[in-house]
């Protein structure tokens, strides 16, 4: 069976290509994607902004945020049937190198592949792709497809605030720096632990969205003041709590200026191949707690359940401010690219 499946050739190179969809392994599901959110990661792997993307060993399939149906299953899959909806694992780790036996993250793989960025692994930008049994999870049947490509996203966001020994709860003043999609899951995680939650981004349309997701305060990061302004916010303590999602330079470097006393710090947004200068002595003094976020093992199938258990309190609906056909890819791309303001999350659709 052939399918039309974009490959990411090279900077600023995304060709949509009719090829032949895998045969199926005993242990793989074929999914009829229906819907894919185009992520910042990729807009900087295709603006040739981030080493992720490894269209340097060959081309691949762009898009790890992914909803789709499972349309048939291999001999040996037990826990999946034509008919299901489902996402996917970002991050594939082997399960049998040194690492995965000692129960380190996914992203400590020896030989991980991952959704969306490799050649040698699947990808959501195309009209159907093969994964095997352990990397993908059913979502509620009366969610729609596009909340199931949400599921990574937010999954991020969580992890990114309770993962790798995190926490959070009512007595925290937490700092999301980024507005974004993570940015916005991270501050949903965090209002629901009853935190107070504080919101910067220099983008007006971002830190209004953010008050309808979470936010108690919304900060810009441009302004003046703004190191005054979250010790205000956060009754002068400064902030317990930092998840910085924007993935800018600046917001990085401002973390060491703006934590409060032994702040919890969560990196998430920053990619591969940048290098930032901070200063980082002020961790002594302050005694920060730095941790990264990468790898999100056994993770997606609790942020299923947390998004369903908070479905009520926030409209995901809102959150996909675009729907583009995947045929116009490139419409999909630009908007992403050069159009952040109203362009939120822009979410390829499929046809059936």
């Amino acid at each position: 069976m052939k399918a039309n499946i974009a490959f990411m050739h090279g900077p600023k190179d995304l060709r949509i290509e009719n090829v032949e969809v895998p045969e199926l392994k005993p242990n793989q599901i074929l999914v009829k994607t229906k819907a894919c959110g185009i992520c910042g990661s990729d807009v900087h792997c295709y603006l040739g902004e981030s080493a992720e993307g490894r269209y340097d060993i060959a081309p691949y399939t762009p898009g790890h945020e992914v909803g789709g149906q499972v349309v048939a299953i291999g001999s040996g899959v037990t826990t999946f049937k034509e008919g299901d909806k489902v996402t996917a694992e970002c991050v594939l780790a082997c399960g049998h190198c040194a690492n995965c036996k000692e129960g380190l993250m996914p992203s400590a793989c020896l030989n991980f592949r991952e959704l969306g960025f490799r050649p040698d692994s699947p990808g959501g930008m195309g009209e159907y792709f093969v994964i095997e049994e352990e990397y993908a999870y059913k979502i509620p049947d009366d969610w729609s497809y596009d909340w199931g490509a949400w599921v990574e996203t937010f999954s991020i966001g969580y992890f990114g605030i309770w993962g790798n020994g995190g926490y959070i709860d009512a007595s925290d003043y937490a700092l999301i720096m980024g507005a974004g999609p993570v940015g916005l899951s991270a501050a949903m995680v965090a209002k629901t632990s009853g935190a107070k939650v504080v919101v910067s981004d220099v983008n007006a349309v971002r830190r209004e969205r953010a008050l309808k997701f979470g936010a108690d305060v919304v900060l810009n990061p441009l302004d003046e003041d703004y190191y005054e302004q979250i010790k205000a916010a956060t009754d002068g303590h400064g902030p317990s709590v930092i998840a910085e999602a924007s993935g800018s330079n600046a917001a990085l470097a401002a973390i060491f200026d703006v934590a409060g006393h032994s702040c919890r710090v969560n990196l998430i947004g920053h990619s591969i191949g940048r290098k930032v200068p901070v200063e980082i002595g002020k961790t002594i003094w302050s005694t920060l707690k730095i941790k990264g976020s990468g790898g999100t093992k056994n993770w997606m199938q609790r942020t299923i359940r947390f998004m369903n258990a908070i479905k009520d309190r926030y409209n995901f609906d809102e959150l996909t401010t675009h729907h583009i056909p995947f045929m116009e890819l490139d419409k999909g791309m630009d908007l992403a690219i050069n159009h952040p303001e109203e362009a939120f999350k822009v979410m390829l659709t499929f046809e059936d």
